[in-house]
């Protein structure tokens, strides 16, 4: 920004790939590999204890230390982190929600560690520091699972974030209002559009009325608004929704907020293509679906991605490696390096077609947007359990649609015969896996640092973040110092824990019924379940488990709904829960199944413990299923272990599933 208007060549976005794992030794030696490829940017991915506040020892953090991202539990992890990377002179984006307060924290008291280290003032270093914290609390609620406290207090950590951040590190990007995972867990384009937009407006209502900022300054504040979306298949409608997103976006805040700069207005945003959308059949077709989806937000110059970050064929499989990431990365470096695209003015300007297709996004995002905004804003809808309600309706829809064949999917439901992958010829090697040593490192060195620490310095930050947030002050300073301290991921998330309380968002399950082409289907099943719950005396009942920290419930939600139009009751409690609350309920509810969701990759330590659990209670002829992203050597390991039956998202008919459900409680049950 600002682009040329001349034919001169527009400047290549920045280029990231979305990477962590097991420790952060491996992801600074991995950081270093990429930007050494040349990735212009860097996009940190944390593993779910440090996503959801919780240190390497928890009892919920067993089995996900190191697996989806790496853990970052103390200020010592993030030097580490950042190690021989100037972060002055970096561009990082940091995908963290309830706890973007505490990394920030870190970041930045890492950056002034580093200023001091080369002899510069370290208010010019935070002057330089640019990125992004994901920071989009409101979508975790609905789709990604990774919330912590209660909508009003997250908010808060929001508001001051972005005040903080607009005064003392100007060129960061406080929050990325993140429609990403809304589109995963079901929203067609308008809602996308809508749900992003109205938590958009909540926040920068919260930041306003804060009083913060003063009012002259307010637009430096939107000017730092960023997003971040999802780019689905439908390529055309999703150029079509970014060119809406910015009409939208100048709009709201030039009739709501009054900013009458048209740079402080302009849409800027980074996009990851749709990774759930990957599949595990067929996955070499993952590759033209990530170029598709890339296309959809870099073809349109005057809607285009100003940073950009694309999965890896193989993630419907496991974690991909480092040349998978590479595989990625020279996708994007193809497009804007060797193609003429960047040369060129708006390619769609003047169609009758797009601006057609614009138009209808437009009209419906607004009727949505009023529509929250009725009910009093996105956190209102968020704790009614409309928007949630919304988003698993429209996901079964799809799933219907993808059943009955209307909607295809090739190599999955359509064009299934096929060769075997040479890229696969590796098997359990064509993945990247944790050493499970990971885990028990992580606890050694977490451990290690506190006894190694100031104790009285901590607590007297401690102490002194807890008195803060009993209070309307910004809990930014307070947290750097905490930081600085030494104090841990957990102990900052705990302290505010005890202050603001936790949160179980609703699931959106009773939302969903049964309608259309499956139908049919559905009626058959549910005929089985009457029957069979009639021979035993009793309806049958299911309980839906989400061990560990895995918020990633669309799955499980989809699954709970398909259950509850077949018949079963269903015992769904949500996300975040030990394997010992799942044995509980399961005995304490005398349920015929249990079924369990795990994409995180920590099944073979979450699920053994589920079977275990229920042997020790007596209920060991209870069938367990496990459904997720699960590699066949770990398939063939859980159903040694006990577990029943394993579905991964090569199984896409639901009743089917359900179906062969009804089949193992029969069988357990000694019924014919």
């Amino acid at each position: 920004m600002p682009y040329p208007t001349d034919r001169e060549r527009d400047r290549p976005w920045v280029i990231r790939t979305y990477a962590g794992h097991s420790s952060a030794e491996k992801t600074n030696e991995l950081y270093r590999n990429n930007l050494s490829k040349g990735q212009t940017g860097l996009s940190v991915a944390f593993d779910l204890p440090t996503q959801t506040g919780y240190d390497p020892d928890d009892e919920l953090a067993k089995g996900e230390v190191g697996k989806v991202g790496v853990p970052v539990s103390h200020i010592g992890d993030m030097r580490t982190l950042f190690d021989g990377i100037p972060m002055a002179e970096a561009n990082t984006s940091m995908t963290i929600n309830a706890p973007a307060m505490w990394l920030l924290a870190l970041y930045v008291a890492v950056a002034e560690e580093q200023a001091e280290q080369s002899g510069l003032d370290y208010s010019e270093v935070r002057a330089k520091l640019a990125g992004t914290t994901q920071n989009d609390i409101v979508k975790e609620y609905l789709s990604r699972g990774t919330y912590v406290f209660p909508p009003a207090p997250s908010l808060r950590l929001i508001t001051d974030m972005v005040a903080w951040s607009v005064t003392e590190i100007p060129k960061w990007n406080p929050i990325n209002i993140c429609s990403y995972h809304l589109q995963e867990a079901g929203a067609t384009p308008t809602q996308e559009l809508a749900y992003a937009l109205s938590t958009a407006i909540a926040v920068l209502d919260s930041v306003r009325d804060s009083g913060q900022v003063p009012e002259e300054k307010f637009g430096d504040v939107v000017g730092r608004i960023s997003f971040f979306v999802n780019a689905g298949l439908r390529f055309v409608e999703e150029m079509c929704k970014m060119r809406a997103l910015g009409r939208l976006w100048d709009e709201i805040t030039r009739e709501r907020y009054g900013v009458e700069n048209p740079k402080q207005r302009r849409l800027r945003y980074g996009v990851q293509v749709n990774s759930l959308g990957l599949t595990e059949a067929q996955p070499e077709n993952n590759v033209q679906r990530i170029v598709l989806e890339m296309l959809a937000v870099t073809l349109s110059k005057d809607a285009r991605a100003r940073a950009v970050q694309l999965p890896a064929w193989n993630e419907a499989l496991g974690l991909p490696r480092p040349w998978d990431q590479q595989w990625a990365l020279r996708m994007q470096q193809v497009l804007a390096y060797e193609t003429d695209l960047l040369e060129y003015e708006d390619l769609f300007e003047g169609s009758v077609v797009v601006e057609a297709k614009v138009s209808e996004l437009v009209e419906g995002a607004r009727a949505e947007i009023d529509r929250v905004q009725e009910m009093g804003g996105a956190v209102a809808a968020v704790e009614s359990g409309y928007m949630k309600g919304e988003l698993v309706s429209s996901l079964a829809e799809y799933r219907r649609e993808m059943e009955a064949g209307t909607r295809v999917v090739v190599g999955v439901n359509s064009y299934e015969t096929t060769e075997p992958s040479p890229l696969q010829a590796e098997g359990a090697g064509a993945i990247f896996t944790v050493d499970p040593e990971t885990e028990r490192a992580a606890i050694a060195s977490i451990q290690q640092w506190r006894a190694d620490r100031d104790a009285d310095a901590v607590e007297s930050a401690l102490s002194a973040l807890r008195d803060a947030a009993k209070t309307d002050g910004n809990l930014m300073q307070v947290s750097i110092d905490a930081a600085k301290a030494g104090v841990t991921t957990g102990e900052w998330a705990g302290a505010l824990r005890e202050v603001f309380g936790e949160f179980r968002a609703p699931t959106g399950v009773s939302a969903a019924a049964a309608t259309g082409e499956a139908a049919t289907e559905i009626g058959t099943v549910r005929d089985r379940v009457r029957a069979t719950g009639d021979e035993l005396g009793e309806r049958l009942r299911l309980l839906v488990g989400k061990p560990g920290l895995d918020g990633h419930s669309n799955g499980a939600e989809q699954v709970a709904v398909r259950a509850r139009d077949v018949g079963f009751e269903v015992i769904y409690q949500g996300i975040r829960l030990t394997p010992t609350q799942i044995v509980s309920a399961a005995v304490q509810e005398g349920v015929h199944a249990v079924g369990l969701s795990v994409l995180s990759g920590s099944h073979l330590e979450v699920v053994p413990a589920v079977v275990q659990g229920l042997k020790d209670q007596g209920a060991g002829d209870v069938p367990v299923v496990v459904g997720g992203i699960i590699p066949p050597e770990d398939e063939k390991h859980l159903r040694e272990n006990g577990v029943a039956a394993v579905f991964t998202p090569k199984d896409y008919q639901l009743t089917d599933m359900m179906d062969e459900l009804v089949t193992l409680i029969r069988t357990a049950n000694g019924l014919s």
